[in-house]
């Protein structure tokens, strides 16, 4: 909204000309969404705690260890996304159909979380929406997503190599539709995969596997919150670098127009989450819920699709392919062989049962989440 307020008064007042720049907005949108974290997180929580909005334990041996955590409030994404909408409406771009597009994502799958939470709390259990009506929701959102980028196209353009000298005002000229479906591979600079109508069925798969791993690793203070945040940071990058067309073409990446705005909301991403681990964090005085952590997931997947980095989020999400893959193998073991093969899964709570403290445990992953940033911003040089 400010940037329909700076557009109107940049005739009158030439200093203005400063919210023009993606970076300063992404800077004052990371640090709006903070704020509005940690001013309404008290009273966010206390509300949470009146209402009785404790946390659903399981009924299993490990998770009676665990039954001091019951009586901490969940939903706590609300806060989470609060914050990040807010931010985003207040310093981003709204005539940027990507920047629309983050938003009406975030907000859907969060909703479908916010169901299964609010089930969970009514009939006190932890069984919420059922496994395939939750996985059909997410893969109706997730075609939605799909169909409409198949459909309007991704403008991208592959800038490096030209002959012509590209300028400001020429590089529109170069943009093309050959990119929309294309599925760019790591450390390879022209290999380029056309995926053509199978983009939508990847599309679904990218989200969903995204959203649902995600959901898995939310089973410590502060473990996917802060895993997701560096996985952010990862794309928050790619989107500014995609955006702007002498970068990517010195990197030799796609350009994509119009996807630098998305930085913006990126970084009230990285707020809403860094404000949310406030009080996330061991000993956690608030959960996300699923409201939150098939959000995140969600986002992360689609911002891998609309910076054509999808391969990319095995790497700097490589924390929760292992987590996912941790309970389909033991999933699998235990139908086929009747064995298990970890005590138990997702794997962080194999660690647990190791006699590993959950601090130790979340304070390694997050170690290991920005060693996957680092290495997956490399990637970008190595080619």
């Amino acid at each position: 909204m400010f940037y329909f307020v700076y557009e109107w008064l940049f005739d009158s007042y030439s200093y203005m000309r400063v919210f023009s720049y993606i970076t300063v907005r992404a800077g004052f949108a990371l640090i709006t969404a903070i704020l509005l974290s940690i001013i309404f997180g008290n009273k966010f929580i206390k509300k949470l705690i009146e209402m009785k909005m404790g946390q659903p334990i399981r009924e299993d041996h490990f998770h009676k260890l665990n039954q001091t955590k019951a009586n901490t409030p969940t939903m706590g994404g609300i806060l989470m996304i609060f914050s990040i909408v807010i931010s985003t409406l207040i310093w981003g771009n709204l005539y940027n159909r990507y920047v629309i597009l983050c938003l009406i994502t975030f907000v859907a799958l969060a909703a479908v979380g916010f169901i299964d939470d609010y089930l969970k709390l009514k009939y006190k259990n932890s069984k919420g929406v059922s496994g395939k009506m939750k996985l059909f929701l997410q893969c109706l959102i997730a075609f939605s997503i799909g169909w409409y980028l198949y459909k309007t196209d991704i403008n991208a353009a592959k800038l490096w190599g030209q002959t012509l000298e590209i300028t400001r005002d020429s590089y529109k000229n170069f943009l093309t539709n050959e990119y929309s479906t294309a599925l760019t591979i790591p450390f390879f600079k022209n290999v380029f995969i056309n995926l053509g109508w199978l983009f939508i069925p990847f599309v679904i798969l990218v989200i969903v596997g995204s959203s649902n791993a995600v959901n898995l690793t939310d089973g410590l203070d502060g473990l996917a919150s802060g895993t997701v945040l560096f996985t952010m940071v990862t794309y928050t990058v790619l989107a500014y670098i995609c955006g702007n067309w002498q970068i990517s073409r010195y990197l030799q990446i796609l350009f994509i127009e119009g996807s630098g705005e998305i930085t913006v909301f990126c970084a009230a991403m990285i707020g809403g989450i860094m404000g949310f681990l406030w009080f996330n964090c061991y000993p956690a005085q608030v959960f996300m819920g699923d409201i939150g952590s098939l959000a995140l997931g969600g986002i992360v997947g689609l911002l891998a699709i609309l910076t054509k980095h999808e391969i990319l989020l095995l790497i700097s999400g490589a924390i929760f392919v292992v987590e996912a893959l941790s309970v389909i193998l033991q999933v699998l073991s235990f139908k086929l062989r009747g064995k298990r093969i970890f005590k138990m899964a997702p794997i962080h709570h194999h660690f647990e049962m190791l006699g590993l403290s959950e601090s130790k445990i979340i304070i390694r992953f997050w170690i290991v989440s920005i060693m996957l940033m680092l290495f997956s911003l490399s990637t970008l040089k190595i080619r």
